[in-house]
This record gives structure tokens, sequence and C-alpha cells, in this order.
């Protein structure tokens, strides 16, 4: 984890409202899936998040932040956001509705503000570890502190 590692625009975003992160660069380790990347950052799975991106039967999108070992249950998701059934996006449309690429999509800092649930499990850790918006970046702050810039929710979607 160099010094000098380069700005994210989440990390701008951190910054500028005064809130606390650590960041991590595992650009050199090669990790691609979740898992992988937490264990290259060193970290318990549970406390490393992945941010994904569903469209509900009404058209409208939502964004829910789960744990890397986990899978988002649709029946749940859909139910916490008042839909009859939500399905994930095309991997093409994530660059256009977010702003952020497959691998480096983070709940901060997305073109829009979507209704954004966090998994249950993240309020039983001080911390969660996400995409910085960047592939090869993550950042660590607490629930606390992301609220002041993600408006979520949390409930039990993932499983």
């Amino acid at each position: 984890m160099g010094k000098k590692d380069e700005k994210t625009n989440v990390m701008r975003i951190l910054e500028q409202k005064k809130i606390p992160y650590n960041s991590y660069n595992y650009l050199s380790t090669g990790a691609i899936g979740g898992v992988e990347v937490a264990r290259a950052l060193g970290e318990d799975p549970d406390i490393v998040f992945k941010t994904l991106v569903t469209v509900g039967k009404t058209k409208e999108h939502y964004v829910f932040v789960i744990p890397v070992e986990k899978e988002l249950n649709l029946k749940k998701a859909a139910k916490s956001v008042g839909e009859k059934s939500i399905e994930m996006i095309k991997q093409k449309e994530l660059l256009p509705l977010t702003g952020y690429v497959h691998g480096g999509c983070s709940p901060i800092g997305m073109k829009k503000q979507f209704t954004t649930t966090i998994d249950k499990s993240a309020g039983e850790h001080e911390k969660i570890i996400f995409s910085a918006g960047k592939i090869g970046y993550q950042v660590e702050v607490t629930l606390a502190d992301l609220e002041k810039v993600v408006r979520f929710q949390l409930v039990e979607v993932a499983e």
C-alpha cells in the first residue's frame, strides 16, 4: 500500500465532508473478486462489502451494499424497497448510469443518488470497507460517517 496513492472521487468527497477514512490500494496484488480483495487487504471478508446496482419492475434503480462473500437475495431486496421484483442491471448499463465501472462501483459519488440499502450485518462492525470508485482502491469508514454522504437503510438482504 504505497503512500503516493492517487485520490479517487470517493476520497475527495469524503475529504470535502471532513469524514475520516482509511484508503487501501490493492492494485499490485492482482486481486479480482471480493473475497480475493479482502484477502489482499488482510481483512475479514465480513467487513469488506460490494456495491450492486439493480432495477425494479417499476424501472427504478436501487443500490445494495452487501458483504463480498454473500449473494443478494432478490426477494428480500425487492421487499426492502417496496418493489414486486428486482434484477441486476446489465453490466453495460453500469457506467452510463452510475459513472462507475464493474468492479469499481461505490455507493458514494454516483451520478445520481439512488435508494441505497446496506445489508444489516454492516451494523455489527465498527467500520466497513468498500470500493473507492476505482478498481484497485477501497475505503474504510464507519456507518455513522457514511450516513453523512449517502442516505441508506440497514436491512437483511444478503444470504
